[in-house]
Parts: C-alpha cells; structure tokens; sequence
C-alpha cells in the first residue's frame, strides 16, 4: 500500500482523498488480475461447452429435419415422451451398459495385475515395456478398424487361422459387440496401465517395509496397503471408462458394423448420431443427448464423490 505523505518544508496538508484512492484502486486492481488471467479459459469453456449444451437443449424441444429452409416448430416435450416409447433407445441403453462392464476389465483388473507383474521388471525395460503398452491408445480407431477387419476376415483372416474357425466375427450379432468390446479394450489397455502404474509410483515403500516388519505377508500387503491407497486411481479409471467409450466406440463401429448386424452393437452414443444423419430429426436425437448427458453426469458425479471419499478416508 502506498500512502502519500505531506512534505516537511511545507506547513499545507495533503488532501485526505489523495492518500485513499490510489491503494483503494490499488486493491480493485488486485482483484481484477486474477480474473483476467481466467477469462481467456472461461470464455472457450462457455463458448465451447455451455453454448453447446444450451443449443442441444433448446434443439430437444424442436421439430426439425436439419434442412436450412425447412422451418422449425416448437414441440415442447414431445421428444422426450416419444424417445422413451422407443424400443430402440432402451436396447441402446442396455447394449451401452454391456459395453461398459465388457471394458471395466480391460481397464481396471488386468492393468492392475499387469502393473502389478511388471514391478518386477528391471527400471530400463520396464520404460521400454510401458511404451510399447501404451502404443495402441495412440493409433487412430479408423486405422485400427481396418487392421481389425483384415484379421477377422472370415476364413483367412488371421484369427480364424489361428482358431481354426470360419466364423464372420464382425456381421454375426453374437460376436459382434465383444469384437467392438475387445478392440476398444485393446485401445484402453496400455492408458489404463499407465494411470496404474503412476499410482503405485505414489505409494511409498515405507508402508510394505513397516508390514513386512510386523510380519505381513505379501497378499496381505496387497489387501491391506495398496488396494486401498490405490483405489481413488481405480475409481478414477471406472470414470474414464464411462468417458473415453463413446470417443473409441463410435469409429470403431461405424467403421465396421455401422450399428449391425441387427442393431447388435448399436449402443446410445451411434443411437444419437443415427437419429441425426440416418433419420434426420434433430430434435429427437438433441433430446437422446440431453438425457444421455444428464444420466452419465449423475454417474459421473456419484464417482467423484466416491473417490472423495475414499481418499479423505485413505488419509
């Protein structure tokens, strides 16, 4: 704070304004700059995400084919009662939670055991191990579909080769959502592992000495120690599983099955895109979004909620 003072030579007194404003400006200026640093952010959240979500909402109550000379007329809650009427929304709804709990071993149990394996590897291979792992989450899905259709090709791709089978893994309605499942996992895998393996990073060794003192053996150490101090970064992986399956999943399958066969992996995140540029009703597909966004929101925060409290717990 800056405060002016009267000179000594000069009997006149400073006015009582001059030494008020400049700190009182002083202080507004303080708590303006913070702000200004966060505006950049706040006005692409707003215009990238809330702007969105306002539009979805409002296009949910709307009637209107995506045509630009095509009028749109206001339905109010009309597509949300014909969308729950839909026996095809409730099949996606159930073929998407499937699809979840198909993923949650490929990125909760086996980069935990892996992870855990790989703790024996020597500190060099181990860097080299965990970049190869990690290698699949980087390839583009469309690349990976097309890779995946080669080896799944029926009678000479190089799965049936192995197998010894002729079976269409791809265009049967049986196999199809576990090769959707599988090769989504197959991308998550090495992501997974990596989280896991930055969170045992985070456990001190301290813990396993002192229990190894007190005569623990390792199973128990494991039970007792590190599934619990890991278990916010399962529950964080449980959370990324419900978020990263409609950004791998969607390529995958209109790549290769474009829904089919029989709507067998037609899950709600290509439901949404079907009712868009399939069916051409916006409204309806705005209204899918809308639920589908306030549905995985409750899950989401349940989750966080969850990981809070298991970490105050933990500490």
């Amino acid at each position: 704070m800056f405060v002016l003072e009267a000179p000594q030579e000069s009997g006149t007194a400073v006015p009582e304004h001059v030494s008020v404003r400049r700190p009182a400006r002083l202080r507004l200026l303080r708590r303006v700059v913070p702000y200004l640093y966060l505006a950049p952010a706040l006005v692409l959240l707003i215009v990238w995400t809330y702007r969105p979500l306002a539009q979805a909402f409002e296009l949910s109550t709307l009637s209107w084919n995506l045509l630009p000379t095509s009028p749109m007329r206001s339905v109010g809650t009309a597509n949300y009662e014909r969308l729950l009427e839909l026996p095809s929304f409730s099949a996606s709804i159930w073929r998407t939670v499937l699809l979840i709990i198909g993923l949650l071993p490929f990125t909760v149990l086996l980069p935990l055991l892996i992870a855990l394996a790989s703790r024996r590897v020597s500190t060099r291979a181990r860097t080299a191990y965990q970049a190869f792992a990690f290698a699949p989450f980087l390839v583009a899905p469309v690349a990976a579909a097309a890779v995946w259709r080669w080896l799944l090709h029926p009678g000479s791709g190089a799965v049936d080769r192995v197998l010894g089978t002729d079976r269409n893994w791809v265009y049967d309605a049986e196999t199809a959502p576990w090769v959707i499942i599988v090769i989504t996992g197959w991308h998550l895998l090495g992501f997974a592992m990596l989280v896991v393996w930055a969170g045992l990073a985070g456990i001190s060794n301290d813990y396993d000495e002192a229990a190894r003192v007190d005569g623990a053996g390792p199973r128990q150490i494991f039970r007792w120690i590190t599934l619990p101090l890991l278990s916010p970064t399962l529950l964080f992986l449980v959370l990324t599983t419900f978020l990263l399956s409609p950004t791998l999943t969607f390529p995958l399958i209109d790549s290769m099955t474009q829904g089919g066969p029989a709507q067998s992996t037609t899950n709600i995140y290509y439901l949404l895109w079907d009712y868009a540029f399939h069916s051409f009703d916006a409204g309806l597909s705005a209204a899918a979004g809308v639920l589908l966004f306030l549905g995985f929101g409750v899950i989401a925060g349940v989750l966080v909620w969850i990981s809070e409290k298991v970490a105050f717990h933990d500490d």
